[in-house]
């Protein structure tokens, strides 16, 4: 069933269900399409899936294409993800020249003459080599860009100069070495989705019951793909801290997105360190790309961690805030957007393994502060961070570019 903005009245408001009315009554018509390279895992597909409609419901014509990639084509792209958060790449020519060739293969099928284009991330960045540009062209950046590999970020920024405008989700992310507008749209979640729609207590049990999770002690989870920047290795470490002192299971969720070719090898890497325990029930690893299952897990958890160690945003953290939750999370990125230390949640250095053991041994000892800090974090992300909000935000963005 097609969900419509007045589906949204009820959690945020009139007067929010106005603006969007108000902003969109002249861009009615107006064409735009967005273009990334995966239709399901992560966070930017989950956004998409529920914005587009939304801009369609509101008078635009809207559209999502996903950009074909070969496996070495997503290789080399992860390596830029990679090195765009502070890794280092051996920038090669065939890298580059196999980076073009998948763009270049792409625009030979898909005509694009819509009145705005949004690229999200590296993948189809260089798509606009390939179009003849009439129209203004976005870039929207999932990622950290704070400290962006140099070779790599110069070689991309041949194709940033030819945009109108990029997007970042924070502050910290803004390149002073490049001329483009840069604005800033945080990232957002959608609370009617099965991800995170109000479930009932008999479908929670039913479903961690489908997936083999006992609830018989406290549950610590984090959901996140698999990836060396979430850091589930490290968690594992905090873990054997925290059992030390309370008997409690970690589970893992994670999903496999399309464009991560290192997801399975580093999944490898986590069944391998928490082999015996996994044996035993007391860490548990899910793969399995199900919405209403992290509905469940994040509502059925005592704490939610996002121990990662890059972080554009973490829409997972937002997640688990609109759902009450208590989140101890890595003070890096967009989390501090969503977290005060304290007061809907602890942020901590991602390297203090002591820290975070000490505050989920905290949480889980009393269940008043977690609550507590739980309500909190729910109605920062009513205010800020769902997706009426984003689609605001790209409502006053595309008002200044194409209304004249």
């Amino acid at each position: 069933m097609r969900r419509t903005l007045e589906d949204y009245r009820n959690i945020v408001g009139d007067d929010v269900i106005y603006k969007i009315y108000h902003l969109s009554r002249g861009l009615c018509g107006k064409s735009l399409v967005h273009i990334n390279s995966t239709y399901y895992g992560g966070g930017v597909a989950e956004i998409l899936s529920a914005l587009v409609p939304l801009m369609n419901d509101v008078g635009l014509s809207a559209g999502w294409r996903i950009l074909r990639g070969t496996p070495d084509f997503f290789n080399i792209t992860k390596k830029f993800h990679n090195a765009l958060q502070g890794d280092t790449i051996h920038l090669t020519k065939i890298k580059k020249q196999l980076y073009m060739q998948a763009n270049e293969d792409f625009s030979t099928y898909s005509h694009i003459d819509h009145d705005c284009i949004i690229i999200h991330d590296p993948q189809p960045l260089p798509l606009i080599n390939f179009y003849k540009k009439r129209q203004p062209w976005i870039w929207r950046i999932h990622i950290d860009l704070s400290h962006p590999d140099t070779k790599l970020w110069n070689y991309l920024k041949k194709f940033i100069l030819k945009f109108d405008v990029i997007i970042l989700s924070h502050e910290d992310y803004r390149r002073p070495d490049i001329p483009v507008e840069q604005v800033i749209i945080h990232p957002a979640i959608d609370p009617l989705s099965t991800k995170n729609m109000d479930v009932s207590d008999k479908t929670i049990s039913k479903t961690l019951k489908k997936f083999d999770i006992p609830t018989d002690k406290p549950i610590i989870s984090q959901v996140s793909r698999f990836d060396k920047w979430k850091d589930q290795e490290g968690l594992i470490e905090i873990y054997h801290l925290v059992r030390k002192k309370i008997d409690c299971r970690l589970v893992l969720c994670g999903s496999m997105a399309t464009d991560d070719p290192e997801s399975q090898q580093y999944y490898e890497r986590i069944k391998r360190k928490a082999n015996n325990l996994i044996k035993s029930k007391d860490i548990i690893l899910i793969t399995s790309e199900n919405n209403i299952l992290v509905n469940a897990l994040q509502r059925r958890s005592s704490v939610v961690i996002q121990k990662s160690l890059r972080e554009g945003f973490a829409l997972t953290v937002t997640e688990a805030l609109w759902k009450s939750k208590p989140v101890i999370a890595s003070d890096i990125g967009g989390i501090p957007l969503q977290i005060k230390d304290g007061e809907n949640g602890f942020l901590l250095d991602p390297e203090d393994y002591e820290g975070f053991a000490d505050r989920i041994l905290r949480l889980l000892k009393n269940p008043k502060l977690a609550a507590k800090l739980g309500e909190a974090g729910r109605e920062v992300v009513k205010k800020k961070f769902l997706i009426t909000r984003l689609l605001t935000d790209y409502l006053n963005l595309l008002q200044k570019l194409l209304i004249k």
